[in-house]
């Protein structure tokens, strides 16, 4: 018989709806069970695209004889961790603090109130290659529990008065360097792999926000100094190399979640939607920089996918691809040369496999990950070919290879949508559609603004956290508020819809009202009126995706240059000295907050186009996504408009919106320069501020 978590909608709950280990959902019956009982908790926390969890499910909850252990002595809570970040926020810390590690699944026991007093991540069933079965340490927590109750409830109170302190210790309010943007090229020099590009040894994770804190630093530099060519190099060599290797999906566009070995050729194979609407803007960004067009295929291959595979019908995002099919990790995304040549005939196959690094042999468990180890050109000088040719030839041989892998069963798929990851792709896309000039891109951005903002809003009108299938829950996060209102100041300023700004505003209104410490500054995960949890915690260093804070200050400064709003800025710059602390001592742990206050140390101009018809000022609005000018607010408005957002008052205000031609006008804090007009002089001045000339 299916245990309770048959009626949850998360697909990581479901698949354990079978298990004999009777789960309960985290909520008031399990809680409530603990107390009447007197029993411990135990809390399994992971997520659908989990290889371990998988691993730990298939030999530990699907086993009779743990399972009865499990029941006999614990209450059993399951929880999906992109479902319940504020759970798993409080519970990896513990984990953490007891044994120095993190990951899921994460394995934790708690007292009837909540309170952690062991943990860890996974255990085998039985003990084998020096770790401690998953049988022993039930029972040595039970015996425990029965024998050392007292003393373990003491220390399990001490341990979370120090899970409460850690919000507190971080946020010691002091000075940002003036230099954090320096500072932190600097300590990303000192970590780079400049033969293989990226940060630090195996594992590797991508790392955008700090290759976008090196784009802005190598931007500052005077044009003759030398160390511009260093900041950029790189930038562009890790960004080539990940590109060119098994991270990166050849075929199907978008990137796998990290490397395994440092020349990032072996994928952990899940895909996650986060990282590739982080990795987006990156490569953006660098196309910007360098005019280099690979950029801009990359960035267009990997949202293809996006849309091609992970997009509800009904506007949002689904989370995240698993790494394993068929019970194997990475099995859809593997070739061999056999392979290769019933798709493609031999000759074909032959210059593919040249290309991808194919062999016999392989290079992962006799298979292959198609990567690139060579160009065009050295391909073709290989294979005898000319390189336009062969590039023409294996771009074919690429679909063909795609239509035959989506015949092949498919990994797992999380379809679940979540607030704040579709926001980073809202961003994303809106970029894209802008900066790659095309407009299905920003109508899929718009898709998905629409579904969050109807779909996942509670009866009160406010956001919610998660939605599947027609149902949306749980009260949103600091991170769901902030990103989704920094996402739609960027689809305001992609397609001029004053309505985005409005709902921008009123998102940050109440990131302001429900998650903000006025005592000691900064924000809370959770809002004031959220489920009452052990502690309380404020999220200021990035994981695989921005802080929460961070995400904050970034909505806050964006919308404060756009509207005006002089303490929106403020509180921006409150928050980052909130955690100057962390900035001084590891200002990569928090890119995004090094990101934020390169905007907020400016120059930041305030880009406004008037006048003209409206093809006319799209196209000289247009002029500013031709160049890397990061910093800046944009704002167009025709001279008839029934949408006019108030908050885009201050902008507008003294500017002549009826002239007959498109006319920019350049300010810094609202002292505007004199207008110039006519799509030309605009360019001229638009290229003026991204060169710095």
């Amino acid at each position: 018989m299916p245990n309770r978590l048959a009626g949850e909608s998360s697909p990581y709950l479901l698949q354990h709806k079978d298990n004999p280990v009777d789960w309960y959902p985290w909520g008031a019956e399990a809680l409530e069970r603990a107390k009447r009982e007197g029993k411990p908790i135990f809390l399994s926390i992971g997520y659908s695209a989990c290889h371990w969890c998988h691993v730990m499910e298939h030999e530990s909850f699907e086993n009779a004889t743990i399972a009865k252990q499990i029941n006999d002595e614990f209450v059993p809570i399951k929880v999906d961790r992109e479902e319940r970040p504020d759970l798993d926020q409080i519970y990896m810390n513990a984990v953490q603090m007891m044994t120095g590690r993190g990951g899921w699944p994460m394995s934790m026991f708690l007292t009837p109130d909540l309170q952690p007093f062991f943990g860890g991540t996974y255990w085998p069933p039985t003990s084998k290659h020096g770790m401690p079965g998953f049988d022993r340490v039930l029972a040595a927590v039970a015996d425990a529990w029965r024998t050392r109750r007292k003393e373990i409830v003491e220390q399990a109170g001490q341990l979370t008065e120090q899970l409460r302190d850690i919000g507190r210790a971080e946020g010691a309010v002091g000075d940002v360097p003036d230099d954090l943007v320096e500072r932190a090229a600097a300590e990303l020099e000192r970590t780079f792999d400049a033969v293989h590009g990226g940060f630090g040894q195996a594992p590797k994770f991508p790392h955008p926000m700090d290759l976008r804190v090196l784009l802005r630093a190598w931007r500052r530099l005077p044009k003759g100094d030398a160390r511009r060519a260093t900041l950029l190099n790189v930038v562009t060599h890790t960004l080539d190399r990940m590109a060119a290797g098994g991270i990166y999906d050849h075929l199907g566009g978008g990137f796998h979640r990290y490397s395994v070995d440092e020349r990032w050729l072996v994928p952990h194979f899940e895909k996650m939607l986060y990282d590739n609407a982080l990795l987006v803007p990156t490569y953006l960004e660098a196309f910007q920089a360098t005019g280099r067009d690979d950029y801009a295929t990359i960035a267009r291959e990997t949202l293809d996918y996006l849309l091609r595979e992970m997009n509800d019908p009904a506007g949002g995002f689904y989370s995240t691809q698993d790494a394993d099919s068929e019970g194997e990790e990475g099995k859809f995304y593997v070739w061999t040369p056999a392979e290769l040549e019933t798709v493609l005939g031999p000759a074909r196959a032959k210059a593919v496999a040249t290309f991808y690094d194919v062999s016999a042999a392989g290079n992962f468990e006799g298979h292959n990950i198609l990567n690139r180890t060579r160009s065009f050109d050295d391909c073709a000088k290989l294979l005898g070919r000319e390189p336009g040719e062969l590039a023409t030839e294996i771009d074919e041989s690429r679909k063909l290879l795609l239509a035959a892998r989506l015949k092949r069963v498919p990994p797992g798929l999380d379809d679940k949508v979540l607030t704040g990851w579709n926001a980073l792709a809202i961003e994303a896309f809106a970029q894209a559609g802008a900066i790659l000039a095309e407009p299905r891109y920003i109508e899929a951005a718009r898709r998905a603004a629409d579904f969050l903002l109807t779909k996942l809003r509670g009866d009160n009108g406010r956001l919610l956290h998660t939605w599947r299938a027609g149902r949306a829950r749980f009260d949103a996060y600091l991170d769901d508020y902030a990103a989704l209102a920094a996402a739609l100041v960027t689809l305001y300023e992609t397609t001029f819809d004053e309505r985005w700004i409005d709902e921008a505003v009123m998102l940050v209104e109440t990131m302001l009202d429900e998650f903000a410490d006025v005592e000691a500054g900064g924000f809370f995960y959770t809002a004031d009126n959220h489920e009452t949890l052990i502690a309380r915690t404020k999220d200021a260093q990035d994981s695989s995706v921005p802080s929460g804070n961070a995400l904050a200050a970034t909505a806050l400064v964006r919308l404060g240059k756009l509207t005006g709003r002089g303490d929106w800025l403020d509180a921006a710059r409150r928050t980052l000295e909130c955690f100057a602390r962390i900035l001084r001592r590891a200002p990569t742990a928090s890119g995004q907050m090094v990101l934020v206050w390169d905007e907020l140390v400016g120059p930041t101009p305030e880009l406004v186009f008037t006048g003209g018809n409206d093809s006319q000022r799209a196209a000289a609005a247009a002029q500013v996504w031709h160049h890397f000018l990061p910093n800046r607010a944009l704002a167009s408005r025709p001279a008839a408009t029934t949408t006019q957002s108030p908050a885009l008052a201050p902008i507008f205000e003294g500017k002549d919106v009826t002239a007959a031609e498109p006319t920019l006008y350049v300010c810094e804090d609202f002292a505007c320069q004199a207008p110039v007009s006519g799509v030309p002089a605009i360019r001229a001045a638009v290229e003026k501020l991204a060169t710095g000339g």
